[in-house]
């Protein structure tokens, strides 16, 4: 049996911006539990311990690391493999694990952490109906969408090939399917869903969005509708895409990147052969769904600087 060394989990990753009090209303109107631990804020889900981001004061807005999750059995052997890429851990950034830098010079962690990506397809349903003869409840029952997890995340790169190589050779992530050499989608081989972290075409790097996942279409409209009635009207959806087949809707946050609603996406279990796509962008970018906006693409990372 050939031994899988490779990340579990997309366990954290760490963005600073320019208001912190900004970004605790959005995140917290978005339905993530917002605490303040000092000069920081700790994004995490309700239920949950589990730190999913460290947002950070900065200049601007600028993703600054990632962290994946390895089982500590593959500690050493990650060790072994990335000695001559290791990097110092970055002024601001927490974490005592393996240090790297992507091609476009992204700091990314791996440490030892329990897995938090699943280990089956997540749970997705309409929602209970009110009575035997009405489905929908009033507005004022529906309560806060909240999200259940950090699903994954989409970073912009300047060569999606070089990264996908990155990603592959180095992390033991897998390609699931990819638009030609303007997006692709990766997945973790001890069982994840389609994609932990996703790869945009750009002119350098950045965080496209941050995805947390719910567990159904309602709670996506729902949430769509939370995010508007706080005065957060940008965004995209609701609509389904095709490469993962998740629905989604984009909340803009003030930043110019999103946080995304995601429901039903599809999952790759542990020692599945995916046989992976490359599809034309026009034919797999979304299934059903209103037109994106026109600045959906840009990397305003790179074009604040």
């Amino acid at each position: 049996m050939i031994e899988i060394v490779g990340v579990h989990s997309l366990d954290h990753f760490t963005l600073t911006v320019p208001d912190l009090d900004e970004a605790h209303h959005f995140y917290s109107v978005f339905g993530l539990d917002v605490r303040r631990a000092g000069a920081l804020l700790h994004l995490r889900t309700f239920g949950s311990d589990h730190v999913w981001a460290d947002i950070i004061h900065g200049e601007s807005k600028q993703l600054k690391a990632i962290r994946f999750g390895i089982y500590e059995k593959d500690a050493a052997l990650f060790s072994e493999r990335l000695a001559g890429i290791v990097c110092n851990r970055p002024d601001g950034v927490k974490g005592t694990g393996i240090w790297v830098r992507s091609p476009d010079g992204l700091p990314i962690e791996l440490a030892v952490v329990p897995k938090s990506s699943p280990d089956e397809k997540a749970h997705f349903a309409l929602p209970p109906r009110i009575s035997a003869l009405r489905g929908a409840a009033p507005r004022h029952l529906l309560g806060t969408v909240k999200p259940r997890r950090l699903a994954h995340l989409a970073i912009f790169t300047s060569s999606v090939p070089h990264s996908i190589g990155f990603f592959q050779d180095n992390l033991g992530l897998r390609l699931s399917d990819r638009a030609g050499d303007g997006v692709a989608f990766m997945h973790g081989p001890h069982g994840s869903e389609h994609h932990m972290i996703a790869l945009a075409g750009s002119d350098g790097v950045g965080l496209h969005h941050s995805s947390w996942d719910v567990g159904s279409i309602a709670e996506i409209g729902q949430g769509a509708m939370q995010m508007q009635t706080a005065g957060f009207s940008s965004g995209w959806g609701l609509g389904r895409h095709v490469l993962g087949s998740n629905y989604f809707y984009y909340a803009r946050d003030p930043w110019g990147s999103y946080a995304e609603y995601s429901a039903d996406m599809d999952f790759i279990p542990a020692g599945t052969q995916w046989q992976s796509s490359d599809s034309p962008a026009e034919d797999s970018f979304y299934q059903w769904g209103p037109p994106p906006p026109a600045d959906f693409s840009t990397n305003y990372e790179t074009s604040q600087s």
